[in-house]
């Protein structure tokens, strides 16, 4: 496993659609490389999410590591239900030292492979799980949380010794 460096804005990568994993994902080497490269790389990096774009690779793949949970991958996610609406507070390793609220949905159902080539769905509700799949599915999308607000002003810099909860934002 390697850990590789987090793409920061303005790196094109983060704003691109990433394509999706061709079928059989769990008979490629590189795919289970990339999904063991990106448990490794959020971990170092103290996150509770990592898209594959985020560390340079366009491709549909996500993983999320709920503390306390075992980290698991997702591949060609997608939202497929939503509900309601909760305000949380975000930040983003691809947007170093910030944090802002927004707004994300109470419930979030999602689909997509497992690192197994299974086919599964996620629902969530009211919980850092439902944010972070949000959160990360935009990633594959080219969408960050900054796209959420109405102005730039909305974000708040990490002042010296204070920390973005891992517990209540994802990364």
């Amino acid at each position: 496993m390697t850990v590789h460096p987090i793409r920061y804005l303005p790196e094109p990568v983060l704003r691109q659609k990433a394509k999706r994993v061709p079928n059989a994902p769990q008979r490629d080497a590189k795919i289970q490389q990339l999904i063991d490269d990106l448990i490794e790389s959020m971990a170092a990096a103290k996150g509770v999410g990592l898209a594959a774009p985020q560390i340079g690779v366009s491709l549909r793949v996500i993983v999320i590591g709920i503390p306390d949970e075992e980290p698991f991958a997702l591949i060609n996610p997608e939202i497929v239900k939503v509900a309601g609406e909760r305000q949380v507070d975000e930040g983003c390793l691809s947007v170093p030292g910030y944090h802002a609220e927004l707004v994300r949905h109470r419930v979030v159902v999602a689909k997509g492979l497992n690192r197994e080539g299974k086919k599964v769905r996620i629902k969530a509700r009211d919980t850092l799980l439902a944010q972070a799949l949000e959160h990360e599915i935009d990633h594959i999308n080219g969408t960050l949380y900054i796209d959420h607000l109405d102005s730039m002003d909305e974000l708040k810099k990490v002042e010296p010794g204070e920390s973005i909860s891992r517990e209540s934002t994802p990364r």
